[in-house]
């Protein structure tokens, strides 16, 4: 099978793997196989979507190889994986050995791929999201063992909710490209032009950069549809245009930043007023945030922030932590403040809230919690989003029980002169 071509890296990428598998042997004492998974077909076998790692074989492996696995016990690793065929070669270049992959990532070993079925069988794995490779790890695995499957989710978990010096550095260079896309995002803005051209302009940044989007941008004249991903509306005078844009970089550490701007250049009052309360939250958010505190009391701060800015504004009627007590600023941020960050864009979300709540931690089903994905204590080293925002989402302030159950809390007369805000969003990592 064809692998990805070798990517420069430093010298220290085998010591931080090794330490890596280190970590993990100190937790656990039983062997565990990880999948890198393979390219889904997007209509027909040879015409694929692009390739992505699994991030947990990232984690330990280190470089984005198609179609491999690694056995990882007691600090030692094992690589299976074939080296290219000259079919493969012939259509996409020559590819390094699996012998010089090895040698890269600090692998104790070397196998062809073939190996798998005898060291998988009793191996504690994670599920990989590509429904064929997932089918070979249900079928390789004679005896499945939940329990230790759970064990292996959580040691992983306490791995990566922390980075080391290698993640942080390289997620600030995802970063700082993101930030010179958003630069050219605000510099293609132009009346008449499409959210297509303004998000080309964004993704060329990061293409030139070598480094791919983390996720489907969201660059949208309608920001109150939280996750937009259609491009066709042309800009007009008076619009906000939001652009949630990452870049990702070449061995998949992540990025996440999200700005909202005025296609003239110049804010209405009316968004101007809104944007300095979504502006006052993030900024209270990121500057309460260090080792110790609860990231729900982030998110509970920035509500309180947006309650007392829509109280002043006269969109909100009471009191500020009343209104948090009772959802009221929910129908205005109805999302969590944030997630983690890493790998994923949105960090471990495959493992659900076993990674984002800390143990005998739940959900809440409150309108403002209930999509807050992480509830845990932040730590040295962890790197989350902060990304409060402001938005008219039809589907609530039009839904007939909310409007009943909120109907005194609202200044719905004065919420009209503001149809202009349909969505504001700001994020940074942190």
């Amino acid at each position: 099978m064809m692998v990805t071509p070798a990517i420069a890296t430093p010298h220290s990428l085998a010591d931080t793997l090794r330490q890596r598998r280190q970590r993990l042997a100190e937790q656990i004492d039983f062997p565990v196989m990880l999948w890198s998974g393979q390219p889904s077909a997007r209509n027909f076998p040879a015409n694929t979507y692009p390739f992505r790692a699994n991030s947990h074989f990232l984690y330990f492996a280190g470089l984005p190889l198609m179609q491999a696995a690694i056995h990882l016990e007691r600090g030692r690793l094992t690589l299976l994986m074939d080296d290219t065929t000259p079919e493969s070669a012939l259509w996409h270049g020559p590819s390094p050995s699996r012998e010089q992959i090895a040698e890269q990532i600090g692998a104790d070993a070397a196998l062809p791929f073939d190996h798998l079925a005898e060291l998988a069988q009793d191996a504690a794995t994670l599920m990989v999201q590509d429904a064929a490779t997932a089918a070979e790890q249900l079928t390789l695995r004679s005896t499945i063992h939940p329990a230790q499957d759970h064990a292996l989710a959580q040691a992983i978990i306490a791995l990566r909710l922390t980075h080391d010096t290698a993640a942080i550095s390289t997620m600030r260079q995802a970063a700082a490209v993101s930030v010179q896309a958003h630069k050219a995002g605000m510099a293609a803005t132009a009346v008449g032009k499409t959210e297509a051209a303004v998000r080309a302009a964004m993704e060329a940044v990061i293409m030139g950069e070598n480094m791919t989007c983390a996720y489907n941008s969201i660059v949208t004249t309608h920001g109150e549809v939280l996750h937009n991903e259609h491009y066709g509306h042309r800009l007009q005078s008076g619009d906000l245009l939001l652009a949630d844009v990452g870049a990702e970089s070449p061995l998949g550490w992540a990025s996440d930043i999200t700005r909202t701007w005025p296609v003239t250049g110049e804010f209405s009052a009316t968004q101007r007023a809104v944007y300095d309360i979504v502006l006052a939250a993030h900024d209270a958010a990121i500057a309460a945030a260090r080792p110790g505190v609860e990231y729900r009391e982030l998110h509970l701060l920035a509500c309180q922030e947006l309650a007392e800015g829509l109280v002043d504004l006269g969109i909100l009627k009471g009191q500020p932590q009343s209104l948090v007590e009772q959802d009221a600023h929910a129908l205005f941020f109805p999302h969590g403040i944030g997630h983690l960050l890493g790998l994923d864009v949105h960090d471990m979300e495959d493992l659900g809230d076993l990674a984002g709540y800390a143990p005998d931690r739940h959900r809440s089903d409150r309108f403002g919690l209930k999509f807050l994905r992480l509830d845990r204590p932040l730590q040295a080293g962890m790197v989350v989003t902060i990304e409060p925002g402001f938005y008219q989402v039809p589907g609530i302030l039009q839904d007939p029980a909310r409007r009943s159950q909120y109907q005194t809390l609202v200044d719905w007369e004065r919420l009209q002169q503001f149809q202009d805000v349909r969505g504001i969003r700001i994020e940074d990592d942190v």
